[in-house]
């Protein structure tokens, strides 16, 4: 998996020393005893949205690899995945004066993740042929790429493993979006029933709804694997 790099140039005030309304500890007294790690990603937020910019490189770097992961499984492009990870983070800094902690942090930030990947979806339709899996890429998380000339039981065995995730990758990017979007969340990034619901805009029990017939689908898909 790739990283993404983000350019100092798309955040007016990103470099260190710049752009500081304040001390930070000004704004967040009760969190100034704390190092970032120590706080919670909301309280992180509330000083990046005060001026200290070390408080948004923090949130980039602990969920930059997710966001990518994220806009990976929901395009399968690379490139196009990265792309979209660096505008979820320039929408955040953009909004980082008027972020209210009124949720998870990583609730808001899916919530533009989400809005950007349905967009993107909505605006390439038109342009996008039939997702296909080729055997040939490596997989974007172990790395591997299948090697049919090599007949070695080893070697079967990770063939079988590559088609295996191959057949989810595809079985996951033809589930109809909103399915999608639920199952990369709850099996990739980890999120739970009330999480995702408030990331779509659902009760608990709707998106458990939305994810059971999600994961029937793929289960009836996946049968040749079982």
């Amino acid at each position: 998996m790739g990283t993404i790099a983000l350019n100092p140039e798309m955040y007016p005030g990103l470099a260190k020393g710049a752009g500081n309304n304040g001390s930070p500890s000004e704004v967040m007294g009760r969190s100034a005893a704390k190092s970032l790690s120590d706080m919670s990603d909301a309280e992180v937020m509330l000083l990046a949205g005060a001026g200290d910019d070390s408080a948004f490189d923090y949130l980039v770097e602990k969920f930059r690899r997710p966001i990518v992961s994220f806009m990976y499984r929901m395009t399968h492009n690379q490139a196009i995945a990265e792309e979209l990870a660096q505008e979820v983070f320039l929408r955040v800094y953009r909004s980082r004066s008027s972020y209210q902690a009124e949720a998870k942090f990583s609730t808001w930030l899916y919530r533009i993740a989400t809005n950007l990947a349905v967009n993107h979806a909505r605006d390439t339709r038109s342009e996008r042929m039939a997702q296909t899996v080729n055997l040939d890429e490596p997989d974007p998380e172990t790395g591997t790429t299948p090697d049919v000339a090599d007949a070695t039981p080893t070697v079967e065995a990770d063939i079988l493993r590559n088609e295996r995730m191959a057949a989810i990758r595809q079985h996951v990017m033809e589930l109809p979006e909103r399915q999608r979007m639920a199952v990369v969340m709850h099996k990739y990034q980890g999120l739970d029933y009330k999480e995702i619901g408030k990331v779509l805009k659902l009760s608990e029990s709707a998106t458990k709804s939305l994810l059971f017939r999600a994961y029937e689908t793929l289960r009836d898909k996946l049968k040749a694997f079982v």
